[in-house]
Order: structure tokens, then sequence, then C-alpha cells
């Protein structure tokens, strides 16, 4: 199955790729790899917010995961001319969690980005990670950053 197909029947739709809130790109390639910079987690409502072990659910800041997930597929799709069907494989993520510094659970939240993943590309969207806590620009909960190979 495509991955498009693979993102309707799960109700996904990708949405344009955020603009980069500094400077930087995106988005760098090196040969098949593909280094895309991290994404924020945010929503049709805007910023996700927060912060885990204060006040925040490990199951909501997996959520906000997962819409960094979905923004890095955005990513990269445009990348690849608007082809996300050229996404082969994901190498490593480096997700970044809002925490207190007694919150442990970054892997779990981290793991809704994924799980997201894997549910996406089957074992393509297997990977490497790191899940790590941080203080995180705008107040966002989650951020995560990507390498990808891509043809």
């Amino acid at each position: 199955m495509s991955i498009t197909d693979r993102l309707a029947q799960l109700g996904v739709t990708l949405p344009d790729a955020p603009a980069p809130a500094a400077n930087y790109v995106p988005a760098v390639r090196s040969g098949d790899l593909l280094f895309v910079s991290g994404q924020i987690s945010s929503g049709p409502d805007g910023l996700v917010t927060g912060r885990l072990g204060d006040g925040m659910s490990v199951e909501d800041g997996a959520a906000a995961a997962r819409a960094c997930a979905i923004s890095l597929l955005a990513q990269v799709r445009t990348a690849c001319g608007g082809d996300i069907e050229r996404l082969e494989q994901v190498v490593k993520l480096t997700g970044f969690v809002n925490c207190t510094p007694d919150f442990t659970d970054q892997p779990k939240v981290i793991n809704g980005a994924s799980d997201f993943l894997v549910e996406v590309l089957g074992d393509a969207g297997r990977h490497s990670r790191s899940a790590v806590g941080a203080i995180l620009p705008f107040g966002v909960a989650v951020e995560i950053e990507g390498i990808f190979r891509i043809k």
C-alpha cells in the first residue's frame, strides 16, 4: 500500500510544511539522506503547549509527538518535490520533551511519533531514536527532528 493510501486510511491529511521559525532551512539533503529540522508540536488549533510532569499527561504528550511526526512527513513531502512516495526509510528521530526535572517518561512521549511512523510505513518506519527532556521554544510540549532515506 502506498504511503498516501495508508495516510488516507488513517484519516490523516498532511498539512503544508511549516515554515522555519528562525534562520535555518527546513531540510537538507546529503546523498540519499534527508535531515529534517526539528518540528514543534502543533495542530489545527495552533501550538500544542505544556510541560510533562506539570499538568500534562503522557498521553497528551504522545499526541503532541504524533503531531510532530505528521509535520516531519510534510517536510519530507515538500523536500521530495511533493512526492511522499520517495520516502524509503525513517533512519533516526531525536525527540525533545518539555518536562519537569523529575519527569522520566520521555520515551513514552516520543512513542507517539514512533508508533505513528510504524503505523504508516510498516518496517520502513522503524528507526533509531533518542528521547530527552528539554526547555522548548514557545512553550511547546514536544519537538522532534529526523533523518530519512529517500529515493
